[in-house]
């Protein structure tokens, strides 16, 4: 060891171990509680019930009112519901029509056109092979103010036109959606909820009441998305709200007082950005039958699909953890060393005054490298030498090693010589 006295390099050291020290206890111990045992494994059922009342202009100028069974398709799904904010309503007959204008394919100047035509995915029934005129006139291809012939098909007629605007439910800002979520932390066998035993109608506010677990759809959809023109064409076309519930639990303290974090984001694709498919739909339809007729109304529904998402940890104090931690930030403050051993052997004035002293160096010749160049022998001395037996005990210069070979009490030692480098001068011991 190098006692080094220099107040610089001291306070540098206490400086660093000061830092390592508020970091350990601060951060780790206390902010990270490195003191529990933490476990991120959660159960968690999750229901949804959404209360308001919408009405519609319907085109006689009326309006008319729609409650949750209207605008709440299907009634009950697991952990995610929809929310209708606009539709389509089609009155429907099964029997035979003309296809829709829409579809270009469906076009006909007689009915060969309609039965040599291949199967097409948007057709709305059967086609029969004929081709019909429509009541609407219109330009086609090579003609002026034509009457437009279509294919005729066999299904539900007439068939759906998507070019009309959605009928818009109004008030679907003031819609009020109730999330009971309930929770379990196996490891540490707790059971939680997120509703107060005493709850009282109340409505959701960042600051006022952060705790209360009913929220308005305008407040969902303006955290969800900020720009204006996007949350009116998600009203008007669908969309998908991503609503994450995250528990963080100190189950050190009262569990009562553990309650979830709601954040909310938008999941389908903006509108600007003019994607292939935009928003969220889906047709479903009502069915009776009047004598020996069938009728529906086929309902294409826009609106906002909510997907619950819940995640979460809880920490109990643990003995066996909090020992494990403590050790690990005792071998942390071998790093404040290592810092200043960088300092002071690399980047100081003295480095090579301090490594001088800290280090001691040795030199080791290979074996090849301190070979010692032979003396040259007559032959005579060479030949004297194969013939004596007797000069086993005269040592051999060999590519810089000196053997010996003696024999103690009827047993044959070999002998190895060490070289050393002593200011030019060479000098040779024997080690057994």
């Amino acid at each position: 060891m190098v006692l080094i006295h220099s107040v610089k390099y001291a306070g540098l050291l206490r400086l660093i171990q000061i830092i390592i020290l508020t970091y350990s206890v601060i951060y780790l111990l206390i902010y990270e509680k490195g003191y529990q045992k933490q476990s991120t494994a959660i159960v968690s059922s999750v229901s949804l019930k959404v209360k308001g009342i919408g009405h519609v202009r319907t085109p006689e100028n009326k309006s008319s009112i729609m409650d949750v069974a209207d605008y709440i398709i299907p009634a009950s799904e697991n952990n995610a519901i929809f929310v209708m904010t606009a539709f389509i309503e089609t009155d429907q007959r099964r029997s035979r029509c003309a296809e829709s204008a829409q579809l270009k394919q469906a076009k006909c100047r007689n009915s060969s056109d309609c039965i040599t035509k291949s199967f097409i995915a948007n057709m709305n029934g059967h086609w029969t092979g004929r081709c019909l005129f429509t009541s609407k006139p219109t330009a086609m291809i090579g003609t002026e103010n034509s009457t437009t012939r279509l294919c005729e098909y066999k299904g539900w007629c007439p068939p759906e036109d998507d070019a009309v605007s959605p009928t818009f439910i109004r008030g679907v800002l003031d819609f009020r959606i109730f999330i009971k979520n309930f929770i379990e932390f196996p490891v540490f066998g707790v059971k939680h909820k997120n509703m107060a035993d005493d709850l009282k109608p109340c409505v959701f506010h960042p600051k006022d009441d952060k705790h209360c677990p009913i929220f308005t759809l305008d407040y969902i959809v303006n955290q969800a998305e900020n720009g204006s023109n996007e949350r009116d064409l998600m009203l008007q076309y669908g969309g998908v709200i991503s609503i994450k519930l995250d528990w963080d639990c100190n189950l050190d303290r009262n569990i009562k007082i553990c309650k979830p974090a709601y954040s909310f984001a938008r999941l389908d694709v903006p509108y600007r950005e003019k994607p292939f498919s935009v928003g969220f739909n889906f047709r479903y339809a009502s069915t009776w039958k009047h004598e020996r007729d069938q009728f529906r109304t086929l309902t294409k529904a826009y609106g906002l699909r909510f997907i619950i998402a819940t995640s979460g940890k809880a920490g109990k104090f643990d003995f066996i953890r909090l020992s494990l931690n403590i050790g690990s930030l005792v071998g942390i403050f071998g790093l404040a060393t290592f810092f200043c051993d960088i300092i002071i052997l690399h980047l100081s004035k003295g480095a090579k005054l301090y490594r001088k002293h800290v280090f001691e160096m040795a030199h080791f010749r290979t074996r090849f490298s301190s070979a010692i160049p032979s003396t040259k022998m007559d032959s005579k001395d060479n030949s004297n030498n194969r013939l004596n037996p007797t000069t086993n005990n005269e040592t051999t210069l060999l590519n810089g090693l000196i053997t010996d070979s003696t024999k103690i009490r009827g047993k044959t030692v070999r002998m190895r010589s060490v070289i050393v480098n002593d200011m030019n001068r060479l000098h040779s011991s024997p080690v057994f």
